[in-house]
């Protein structure tokens, strides 16, 4: 019996169904990889093979078109024209090859496809085109030869990800500037790079590096999966911010979109070789029926080969530390999970599950980790599917995370719903802790969903209109005001305390960016107004902002202090609703919560482990924004109790304001 099965006997009823979804996995790895004779990474090497490629001799350009009678090279070397001398050979498998004299073309030449099939022709990009530029006047994209005299080394060869915890800082590389414009991967690496490493992040998360023709899509309307965004720089400033992260000591996970494409044709790869199927389904399962995009056939051998090998492209060539997968729900379920409920485990394991999808995220998680065992995977998943985040040996699909995407979700429905009085601490730590025992997640507060245009922020909810005018330390606050810096560093504190995996801040949300994202587009005359971060407002000490952002940095600096935080035994140690106070151990560490908002307890008794217990983090210290209530310097010593001596406990007894939360430090 797998082990996953063996942890969680809910699952003994679909162990047939579990089972066959891992021997039709195994059989397709046995296939590809010729019964063994060759690893995963060999087949996943497709970069290395089809594409532009430049050898000492010549010239070689290959492309996968089954559909294609002809194929020609055209470009700035010969005026754009369809020119016989540069007619692609069909070789085995559906393959095209060409190859011709070095001085044909020199670094920074465009390139196109003129590919032709049986009733019509078109201009194509190279599916496997590595750099992909946009003409400033016409906006048309062309493949772009990038061979620089000198290319860029990596300096940092070695770099091994922290992972204990995870603690992630989800960055756009276009809207990080301040300037109304997009910036770019060189402008990221010398102003943002030293922010993220200052404020206690050890990774990041880019969204919006593969190729996208619309700029609005937020990166996930892919048209050229092996070539990073050119809008934001080259492949070796890319590179360059790579490398310098990892001298920092940050990993850098890459926003990886697999599970769908962009209908463009001329830019993406619809209708590549004038079939509707080569890369996708060709039936009703082909456009998604939300995103207004293509699903991949992941039962296609080729598919398969250009997804795979796109996963190894990225980690060898541009050395990311992994992926966050996006839209998995949507890959997992032949309905793409879309109006379901998923109540039950029946729901997992009936007949909408696409094995074909699950093969291949398996596939892809043990390729990653084979390429580099120190990779990090996470799953975008919403349906929460066992087993995601096991082992693929186990039973599972093998990625190392989950996002637990259940918690802002319950932020922002607590926020919007409930009044503060009836906010309930106990329901909030089994919202932060509710996720299965073998699987790690990422808990975050708020995606960046929240922040676009039609959503809101948790501190644009909690604060709303008051923060144009009541955000300044010179001038009076508001009770708006006081109550969301309050509540903004509670639900931040409470989400990564109760970790299990590692945490995810969006840029700007961890000072509490105001107004929301837009891109340019029409409906805003294409304007970056609210496309950037106004990282001006932490700076500035006469702002509020500042109180956030120092108690962000201050808050992962004191999780820090416990070696391998997300791995110890998270003990609740007091919850009683009426008074809407919680507390709980990791460690030697306590976490104590008052969400009350009008009530404050003097002399308030938690039974604890015996000893001494300072404060080290108060979310009510004037440096913070709060009130300065509590006295921090006091120390407290547990009173004992001879109900409790034999489990030597004691009670504690301290003054919990309002609205207030801190840790204490168990020091004897």
């Amino acid at each position: 019996m797998l082990k996953l099965i063996k942890n969680d006997l809910w699952l003994k009823p679909f162990a047939k169904i579990i089972e066959n979804r891992y021997k039709t996995i195994c059989e397709k790895e046995s296939v590809i990889t010729d019964n063994g004779k060759i690893q995963l990474s060999d087949y996943a090497s497709g970069y290395l093979y089809f594409g532009l490629h430049k050898t000492t001799d010549c010239w070689v350009l290959r492309e996968w078109a089954p559909n294609a009678t002809d194929i020609y090279l055209t470009g700035t070397f010969n005026n754009w024209q369809k020119d016989e001398a540069y007619k692609l050979k069909r070789i085995e498998n559906g393959n095209w090859e060409l190859k011709f004299p070095l001085e044909t073309l020199k670094h920074g030449d465009l390139y196109k496809f003129i590919i032709c099939w049986n009733g019509g022709e078109g201009e194509r990009i190279p599916a496997w085109a590595t750099r992909v530029v946009q003409d400033v006047k016409t906006c048309i994209f062309s493949a772009q030869v990038w061979e620089p005299d000198e290319p860029y080394i990596f300096k940092n060869k070695k770099f091994k990800p922290d992972v204990d915890p995870l603690f992630i800082y989800e960055c756009h590389i276009g809207m990080a500037t301040e300037e109304e414009k997009v910036g770019t991967y060189d402008e990221f690496r010398r102003n943002i790079l030293p922010r993220i490493k200052e404020a206690g992040y050890n990774a990041i998360q880019i969204m919006a590096i593969q190729e996208h023709p619309y700029y609005g899509s937020f990166g996930y309307h892919v048209s050229n999966f092996f070539a990073p965004s050119s809008r934001f720089g080259t492949p070796d400033e890319l590179k360059q911010l790579v490398d310098e992260a990892h001298g920092l000591g940050i990993a850098v996970i890459m926003d990886l979109v697999h599970s769908h494409a962009v209908k463009n044709e001329v830019e993406g790869l619809a209708r590549f070789d004038g079939s509707y199927d080569q890369y996708f389904h060709n039936d009703n399962r082909r456009e998604h029926p939300k995103w207004d995009s293509l699903c991949f056939d992941y039962g296609k051998d080729g598919v398969l080969h250009f997804l795979l090998s796109n996963c190894k492209y990225w980690l060898e060539v541009y050395q990311f530390d992994g992926f966050r997968f996006d839209g998995v729900t949507s890959m997992l379920y032949l309905n793409h999970g879309l109006d379901e409920t998923f109540t039950g485990y029946q729901d997992y394991y009936d007949d909408n599950q696409d094995v074909d999808a699950l093969t291949y995220l398996t596939l892809a998680n043990k390729l990653i980790h084979q390429v580099n065992p120190n990779a990090i995977t996470i799953a975008e998943e919403v349906s929460g599917m066992p087993g995601l985040a096991v082992k693929t040996s186990e039973g599972g699909l093998g990625f190392d995370y989950r996002m637990a995407m259940n918690i802002p979700d319950y932020w922002i429905k607590t926020i919007k719903e409930k009044k503060d009085e009836d906010w309930k601490p106990g329901n909030i730590f089994w919202e932060m802790t509710n996720r299965r025992a073998d699987e790690k997640t990422i808990s975050y507060t708020e995606s960046h969903d929240q922040a676009l245009v039609g959503d809101k922020t948790i501190i644009f909810r909690l604060v709303d209109a008051d923060m144009y005018w009541y955000m300044s330390k010179l001038y009076g606050t508001s009770s708006l005001v006081e109550r969301g810096l309050a509540l903004h560093k509670m639900i931040r504190l409470i989400t990564v305390s109760t970790i299990n995996g590692g945490y995810l801040n969006f840029m700007g949300n961890e000072f509490g960016h105001p107004e929301w994202i837009d891109f340019p587009r029409e409906g805003n005359r294409w304007s970056y107004k609210y496309a950037r971060r106004q990282w001006h407002l932490v700076d500035d000490c006469n702002l509020r902002y500042q109180y956030l952002g120092d108690f962000d940095k201050a808050m992962l600096s004191t999780i820090k202090q416990v070696s391998k935080f997300e791995k110890t035994v998270l003990v609740n140690i007091w919850d009683k609703e009426e008074d809407q106070i919680i507390a709980f151990m990791r460690d030697d560490l306590m976490f104590v919560f008052n969400f009350n908002p009008i009530k404050s307890f003097v002399d308030y008794g938690l039974l604890a482990p015996e000893g001494k217990y300072t404060i080290i983090l108060n979310t009510d210290a004037p440096c913070y924004g709060g009130h300065g209530i509590v006295d921090e310097s006091v120390e407290h010593f547990t009173q004992p109790d001879d109900l409790y001596k034999k489990n030597k406990k004691g009670w504690l007894k301290i003054y919990i304001p309002a609205r207030t939360a801190f840790v204490l430090r168990k020091t004897d």
